[in-house]
């Protein structure tokens, strides 16, 4: 077997390792394997399932097991000049993304339409690696998908049946709608779009779906767009790479999120990012998510009887609760019906299976007291099959050890997408609701705000982090956005807005040479200068962050130094 056909199959498990892992280990222990690497930190291990244990925390690591992503939009049905772009775009700084590359991590997308072609007619994209295709060349240096490049995309867009020759597409439309804002361009009388950065050119990794054994692991719902840590992070590490093969800048934009994780940047995705955030002519710009309302948070201090509800039809769910680097902490669960579990404590350190004589519900609870990556305690929590009604999470103290610390936890339910039911939290908590990986340090993390009535997105993930570091960093408008393919909400609209500034401000910076070193957290700093600042506003504000993006007051600024 190949390694692709491994890295595709369900039967191989996907394995994120934190350290070059030396294949003289794979092999002294006989496992059908394969390996890619990320970097000199992180690579990728296929190993057939059937020679590893079950899934779970104690049988791995907690960040060896990829997370999984989802988009983040909301299904309702005029942005740009409130956060100043058309004014950067026209004279006399004229910045509209020339020589800069937006490349774009998401559902693909659709390239024959007019907005991504240039005033030849030509195409605006420089390549798109498809992870679902798989009967073409991958890119070099990877080993799975099918790379199509500017010269292909212009061939199919002269023949009359142009998927015969490229044959990728977003049937999904919500890579092609980010694109659109952050990118698009106006060509002839009868097209009036336009995006942030009509001149920047494209780049698009098409993510594949996350596999059957990862979904059923963490019970997303069947019907959910999913996507694996891993392969996000091969994407990134091939949108890096643009920037040495075309010798340009390069913003790489995430519209995706997870709620899973301790919201202090620390799984792999956020430190890969941060990574690449600190090189030199690049840019990462991430969404806060849309969990802001969705009442999948909470937070208290110990002890603590934390309840739930669920609703009928539902056929499970995950969720976590980190504790702190100090306390140790037991839980008991609480059916609806009344049953209660014996206390399962941290140190244990093991894997446990409950089951109830007068309920159908299993619980599996993986426990790790020192999570690898955070150093926090963590228990992860597998319901399958709930009975409807409020469930009970009792969090106390461990009694050997008593609270050393704040005696603080979090808990968070998966996004919302995820859950094929309703399971919500009876006390919620609204803060610390940004999505992973916008809590990575060195990216640009957006919020969203209404850009017709100057208001809150109520959805808009909110911060802190976890451990109390400001982010969100800016807020960009992201509800009613003018999409090419019609209105489209959600904080993946304030990230395209939001990248499509970004590319103005390198194009001024490092294409026309005036800070030429610039990188993401630099760009971040000059962004920062220029928001829109409310006098009875605090800043930073957990949901404005350091105020509302306006690029021309970023310009403005800089005028007076």
């Amino acid at each position: 077997m190949t390694c692709k056909e491994r890295i595709l199959s369900d039967e191989y498990a996907d394995i994120i390792t934190d350290y070059v892992l030396p294949e003289g280990l794979l092999k002294e222990n006989q496992l059908d394997y394969c390996l890619q690497t990320i970097d000199d930190e992180f690579g990728i291990a296929y190993v057939r399932r059937q020679q590893l244990p079950p899934l779970s925390i104690g049988g791995f690591n907690y960040a060896a097991i990829p997370n999984l992503y989802g988009l983040m939009q909301t299904f309702q049905t005029e942005s740009l000049a409130e956060v100043g772009n058309l004014r950067v775009q026209g004279p006399p700084l004229a910045l509209q993304g020339r020589g800069v590359i937006i490349g774009f991590i998401d559902t693909g997308i659709r390239y024959d339409m007019d907005v991504f072609r240039d005033e030849n007619g030509g195409s605006r994209i420089l390549s798109i690696w498809d992870q679902t295709i798989q009967d073409g060349e991958p890119p070099e240096g990877f080993l799975f998908g099918t790379e199509y490049t500017r010269e292909e995309i212009n061939r199919a867009l002269q023949s009359e049946q142009p998927r015969n020759i490229v044959p990728s597409t977003d049937e999904n439309g919500h890579g092609t709608a980010m694109a659109s804002v952050a990118a698009g361009s106006i060509l002839n009388q009868g097209l009036t779009f336009w995006g942030a950065a009509p001149q920047a050119d494209i780049a698009v990794v098409k993510l594949k779906e996350a596999k059957t054994y990862l979904r059923q692991y963490y019970l997303v719902a069947d019907d959910a767009v999913a996507y694996q840590e891993n392969d996000i992070m091969e994407a990134v590490k091939y949108l890096d790479s643009m920037a040495v093969v075309f010798q340009r800048p390069v913003v790489i934009v995430l519209g995706i999120g997870t709620n899973m994780g301790d919201h202090a940047g620390s799984s792999p995705l956020a430190s890969y990012l941060n990574k690449i955030a600190a090189k030199r002519s690049r840019a990462v710009v991430v969404c806060g998510g849309n969990e802001g309302d969705k009442e999948h948070h909470y937070s208290a201090e110990v002890p603590k009887q934390v309840e739930i509800r669920v609703e009928e039809n539902t056929k499970g769910f995950c969720m976590e609760l980190w504790g702190n680097q100090i306390d140790i902490y037991s839980v008991v669960l609480r059916t609806p019906g009344g049953e209660m579990t014996s206390a399962v404590d941290f140190r244990n350190g093991q894997d446990r299976m409950f089951s109830f004589l007068f309920d159908r519900t299993r619980i599996y609870t993986g426990l790790s007291l020192v999570e690898k990556r955070s150093g926090n305690e963590l228990v992860f929590f597998r319901f399958e099959n709930p009975t409807p009604g409020i469930w009970s999470i009792i969090v106390y103290p461990s009694e050997q050890e008593g609270i050393r610390g704040s005696g603080r936890f979090h808990i968070w339910l998966p996004i919302t997408s995820f859950i094929d039911g309703g399971v919500t939290f009876l006390e919620p908590n609204p803060e610390v609701t940004l999505t992973e990986p916008s809590n990575a340090e060195q990216v640009i993390t957006m919020s969203t705000y209404n850009g017709k009535t100057g208001s809150w997105f109520p959805e808009s993930g909110r911060g802190f982090m976890s451990n109390g570091m400001v982010k969100p960093d800016l807020a960009a408008p992201g509800v009613q956005v003018s999409t090419v393919l019609g209105p489209r909400t959600g904080s993946s609209m304030a990230a395209a807005i939001a990248a499509g500034c970004v590319a103005q401000f390198m194009e001024w910076a490092i294409v026309d040479g005036y800070a030429p070193f610039g990188e993401s957290n630099a760009t971040k700093s000059y962004l920062i200068r220029g928001a829109v600042r409310e006098n009875n506003i605090s800043y930073p504000d957990n949901r404005w962050g350091y105020g509302k993006l306006n690029i021309t007051g970023t310009f403005e600024a800089l005028s007076r130094t």
